[in-house]
């Protein structure tokens, strides 16, 4: 199989989950809503583009291997709000908060979680090889994106490069698992190089504080052998991540499965 395997890393992500009243949750991995919103904007899709979007979504699969879901960071945070006025639009927040017939603003409250040094790799499928946009298309709009990369929030920048490769590979694992001899070369030192892969990768995750167990993730359309012949799920989760529309940020149900493994 061909694949399109990145890396996520960030000093704070949120993955953003089903939103009631004033709590904004976040998941513990990557959403599939996350990572087609992330390719959307590394190729400058405008969110009102609903087709585009759709096109982007049917044609597109995912597995994630998680190697660290992060620590969870809970901010209160409030948002000026200013009523709508009636047959009136604005061509910046600036504009809206500063209109001269303003009424008085009001405050929204809310609660936002976050995942602190989340670490993932994602792998990407296509569907339909003649869909829109091959995977070195999206390789290299992730190499020089059109809009700036973030992980769920503008507040939440990467802290490495995606370093997306497009590579053939035995299995959705092993692809995922591609990036296990050195998961951050940036920050492993030259002694370090010359080291087995597992050491490597062992002292790299506890230097970050990372768990010593993986969860894989796939998506149901995938199948139950779709991460490799050998490694059934341990779980079956419903999801809410599947966009209808960016434009009316709308979303629906959908299936993947999870695996859990020990390294050796």
């Amino acid at each position: 199989m061909q694949a399109l395997v990145f890396r996520l890393i960030a000093p704070m992500a949120s993955w953003g989950s089903i939103a009631v009243g004033e709590s904004r949750h976040s998941g513990t991995h990557p959403s599939r809503s996350a990572l087609l919103g992330l390719l959307a904007a590394a190729l400058g899709l405008r969110r009102d583009d609903d087709d585009a979007h759709a096109a982007l979504s049917a044609n597109l699969r995912f597995g994630i291997k998680l190697h660290s879901m992060g620590f969870p960071l809970r901010d209160f945070h409030t948002v000026q709000v200013a009523p709508e006025l009636r047959k009136q639009r604005y061509r910046t927040r600036r504009q809206e908060i500063a209109w001269p017939e303003r009424p008085k603003l009001g405050t929204l409250l809310s609660a936002r979680e976050y995942r602190c040094d989340s670490v993932s790799i994602v792998a990407v499928q296509l569907a339909d090889a003649s869909g829109a946009y091959s995977l070195a298309q999206l390789q290299k709009a992730l190499e020089r994106p059109t809009f700036v990369l973030y992980l769920g929030r503008r507040s939440c920048p990467l802290a490495a490069p995606v370093a997306a490769r497009v590579g053939q590979h035995a299995t959705l694992k092993s692809a995922l698992d591609s990036f296990d001899a050195v998961l951050l070369p940036e920050w492993t030192s030259a002694d370090e190089r010359d080291e087995p892969p597992a050491q490597r990768d062992l002292q790299l995750r506890d230097r970050l504080g990372l768990g010593h167990q993986w969860h894989y993730y796939w998506d149901s359309r995938l199948g139950e052998a779709g991460l490799a012949p050998d490694a059934p799920p341990s779980l079956t989760l419903t999801q809410r991540d599947e966009p209808l529309s960016r434009r009316r940020w709308q979303f629906t149900q959908r299936e993947e499965y999870m695996r859990m493994e020990v390294p050796a």
